[in-house]
Formats: structure tokens, C-alpha cells, sequence
């Protein structure tokens, strides 16, 4: 596929209300079909939010519960669906992507490696271990989630496996827009690659009422030039792009960096 249509959809997700928040995603994959999307991407925990300490009650297996319902939704409208969700697997819970394709239904998992410190996501969930890169119809993808921007040593090891796209599905807060704008132009640059990434808006809210954390958007596409294709700004909004993925090896062949490390 030498070109493919990707649906941003940069959601205000409720904390704590997967019911809500996955009527509200079915509209949008709906809306991303009619758009002739091949790819809908949701944000980081689309499901509940920073909901951590009711992720045992949220969180179902890769087999059951919302991943089974998103497997029906992709084949019911034939496009593919990433985001992420809380994951019970044994006797701990993650937070996992899910490579839904219409035609194999799950194709693999990733499972955040990097867990943000200053939200306690690290007390409530565990860390993946390992990378995902999976042959898309759209080529090569690898996959990560929001604070593992920050560490650049992930997306080197997507390129040595020759990923040509990494999905980001984020929940970035103010006052860090500079920081993720930023580090995701730095990835496509470094990396010689696409850079689809999906933050989403709103706020949570604390037990006393006050604002625990405001969410920027910002979503985006940065090309492998490093230039921006997309963004969006911040309230709830749908983006969708086609991108043209024979550039990728266009750049690589113009400037050979991958080609020239010695390190």
C-alpha cells in the first residue's frame, strides 16, 4: 500500500467511565469509515482515563470484555483500530494497544514499557517488556505510548526493524506541549519515520474539585523530514490525513543516517 488514510480522533476522555467513553468511540469509528479511514487511532486509556486505582474492575483480557467488542467493531466497519486500554493479564493489569486489524482480529500487544512516576501510574500497573513491530497492509508499524517518548532508544530499535510508522496514543498534560511536540519531531527525524500521534483533551479532576491535570491535544502526524502533516489544537476534534509512504524511503535514501552509525 503505497499510500493509507489515518483518522486521528483526539478525545475528551470521562475518567472513569468506559461505558461513556466507548459509546463515544463508536461514533467516532464510524465517522473515520465514512472518511475512508484505513487506520482509527484513540488516545492513551480511552477507556477510563487515569482511572488507576479502579483499573482491576476495568480491565478485561485480550480475548474478553472491550477488547473483544473493539475486534467486533473493526470487522463490523472493516478498518483497523488502535488506542489504548487497561489489560488484566494474570494477576497484573497494563496499559495495552491492542493491534485490532478487521481481518486477523488481534494481531499483537503492546504494553507500555515506560510508566509515568508523577501520575502513580508505576503503583497501580506494570511495565511491558518488550517492542512491537508488526507488518501492517501500510507497512512496517511499531508502537508506543506517551511518556515513552522520552526514550529515544525504543524508536532506534523500531528503526533497526525498519518501522516506517510508530502509532502514539498519549495523554500528555500542560505545561509539557513544547516537550512532546518537541521529542515526537526528534523521533521522525532520528528515525527517519512517521510519527502518528493521538493525545487526548480535558480534565481531571481531583476529590476536592480542582483541576488534577489539563490535557493539550495536540495530536499528530510529523512526516519523516520531521515536518508537521497535521495538529490539531485543544478540544475534542477528528483529523484525517493520507500519507504517502513511499517517502519514507525517499528520506532514508537521501540522507543515509540510519546507514552511517557507528555507535
Amino acid at each position: 500500500m503505497s499510500t493509507f488514510t489515518v483518522s486521528l480522533v483526539q478525545m475528551n476522555v470521562r475518567k472513569g467511565a468506559p461505558r461513556t467513553n466507548w459509546t463515544r468511540m463508536q461514533e467516532f469509528t464510524a465517522e473515520a469509515v465514512q472518511r475512508g479511514a484505513d487506520l482509527v487511532v484513540f488516545p492513551e486509556l480511552w477507556d477510563a482515563g487515569t482511572a488507576y486505582d479502579k483499573g482491576k474492575e476495568i480491565a478485561s483480557s485480550l480475548s474478553g470484555g472491550l477488547f473483544a467488542q473493539v475486534v467486533a467493531l473493526s470487522r463490523q466497519h472493516n478498518i483497523h483500530v488502535l488506542g489504548s486500554l487497561y489489560e488484566k493479564r494474570g494477576v497484573g493489569i497494563y496499559n495495552t494497544i491492542a493491534v485490532v486489524s478487521p481481518l486477523n482480529g488481534v494481531m499483537g500487544a503492546y504494553r507500555k514499557i515506560h510508566l509515568f512516576p508523577l501520575s502513580s501510574e508505576d503503583k497501580y500497573l506494570l511495565p511491558g517488556e518488550a517492542p512491537l513491530v508488526i507488518d501492517m497492509p501500510w507497512g512496517r508499524t511499531g508502537f508506543a505510548i506517551c511518556y515513552d517518548l522520552r526514550y529515544p532508544e525504543l524508536f532506534r530499535r523500531y528503526a533497526d526493524q525498519d518501522a516506517q510508522v510508530v502509532i502514539v496514543p498519549s495523554a500528555w498534560p500542560h505545561p509539557r506541549l513544547e516537550h512532546y511536540r518537541t521529542l515526537l519531531q526528534a523521533r521522525a527525524i532520528e528515525n527517519q519515520c512517521y510519527m502518528v500521534a493521538v493525545n487526548r483533551v480535558g480534565v481531571d479532576m481531583t476529590e476536592e474539585e480542582t483541576v488534577d491535570a489539563h490535557y493539550f491535544g495536540h495530536s499528530a502526524v510529523i512526516d519523516p523530514w520531521g515536518k508537521i502533516v497535521v495538529e490539531g489544537g485543544e478540544t475534542e476534534a477528528h483529523f484525517t490525513v493520507t500519507l504517502d509512504m513511499n517517502l519514507v524511503a525517499q528520506v532514508r535514501r537521501q540522507i543515509p543516517a540510519l546507514e552511517g552509525r557507528r555507535l
